[in-house]
């Protein structure tokens, strides 16, 4: 994709409204693209020490052209930073370079940076500008849209944050080359995920052109953009997930609990491989309820496995908690209300829809049929 023709995708909220640009170089006209919409601003970067080594030269190089001359935080990598203790850094880091209301903060790196950076532009001064620059596939196609920040806490995954829509994100395409294979799978869930929900034809032209994603070219910008298109629809339509935009979330009440449960080891298990197992039993538990088709399901898993993510409880490393344990953190996640268990379940590719009231002795059966020390039992 040209430098000068990137892909724009705007998020309709009206006076609030940003674009997603997308498409390659873009780190070299960040500050261009940043000093148009918000003139005269200076800027703090948030990232992390493996995203600094890779792209912050390129960035800090594209912001001075802009005449932005940034002050840089730099966090450790991981899910672990998304904590209390790395916020109060990134906030102090902030008011240390004296920055005002006005001024912006830059999130360069992939969901946890942008969650932990969004939170605490989201705080400081009770509100200050924000730009997403995701430099992970996952948060191009999602993180990164749609205003949801936060951090972890040891009883539950994002339990601890605010919605603060960015002035712009900038999803560079050519960063995406230096990802690491498992990161860049880890992304393509969520990227599946749109289909799941529902576009079938997005799903079924990944199953045919998921090589070529990877791969990178236009087939890569094209998943990307229709990402995004996907999510700036929902997020234009109910911004606070008091209703439809819960549905972004298939795979992730499941998935939430089982990276709460690895103490979000990323050395077992990452977000995007959290969500991918979450859909696969998302789609198997709706088949459990006979809502969906087998076949359904056994698509779902076929694809996953297809590109190389787990599917299953299994495919996790070491031992988990017993399906009570797993079922404890369900219901701490932030999608039950009032103790009633909402999921996104499916009654087929492309149909999900909002379950509420879903019984927990359901949800404590299925966990047991599909755990794998049931299994090894069995």
């Amino acid at each position: 994709m040209s430098t000068d023709q990137p892909v724009t995708v705007e998020v309709g909220l009206g006076d609030r409204a940003y674009d997603i640009l997308i498409g390659s170089g873009l780190l070299l006209r960040a500050g261009e693209e940043i000093s148009r919409r918000l003139p005269g601003t200076r800027a703090a970067v948030v990232t992390d020490e493996n995203v600094a080594a890779a792209h912050l030269d390129t960035l800090k190089a594209g912001l001075e052209k802009g005449g932005i001359q940034p002050t840089v935080i730099t966090m450790p990598p991981g899910e672990k930073t998304k904590s209390f203790a790395h916020l109060e850094a990134v906030v102090d880091g902030i008011l240390a370079a004296r920055l005002e209301r006005g001024d912006v903060v830059i999130a360069l790196g992939g969901g946890v940076i942008g969650d932990l950076t969004g939170f605490a532009a989201g705080i400081v001064r009770r509100g200050m500008n924000f730009v997403q620059i995701p430099t992970s596939l996952l948060a191009q196609v999602d993180s990164s849209v749609g205003g949801k920040t936060g951090i972890n806490s040891p009883r539950g995954k994002n339990l601890v944050g605010v919605f603060l829509q960015p002035k712009l994100v900038l999803a560079d395409t050519e960063v995406l080359d230096t990802l690491p294979v498992r990161e860049f799978r880890a992304g393509y869930a969520e990227l599946a995920k749109y289909g799941l929900i529902d576009r079938p034809d997005l799903f079924a032209w990944l199953e045919a052109n998921w090589e070529k994603v990877f791969a990178g070219g236009p087939e890569r910008a094209q998943a990307i953009a229709e990402a995004c298109r996907a999510k700036a629809d929902v997020v234009a339509r109910d911004e606070f997930e008091t209703g439809d935009r819960a549905l972004l979330n298939l795979g992730h009440t499941f998935g939430h609990a089982l990276e709460a449960a690895t103490q979000y080891d990323g050395a077992r298990l990452v977000h995007g491989e959290g969500v991918a197992i979450g859909m696969a039993l998302a789609h198997r538990f709706s088949s459990r309820l006979n809502l969906a088709s087998p076949d359904d399901a056994a698509r779902v898993e076929a694809h996953l496995s297809a590109v190389g993510l787990p599917w299953r409880m299994s495919d996790i490393p070491g031992d988990l908690p017993d399906a009570e344990a797993l079922l404890a953190f369900i219901t701490q996640d932030k999608k039950v209300s009032r103790g009633a268990l909402t999921f996104i379940l499916t009654r087929g590719v492309g149909q999900a829809f909002i379950a509420k009231d879903v019984p927990a002795s359901e949800v404590l059966s299925f966990l047991r049929e599909s755990h794998p020390v049931s299994r090894k039992a069995g």
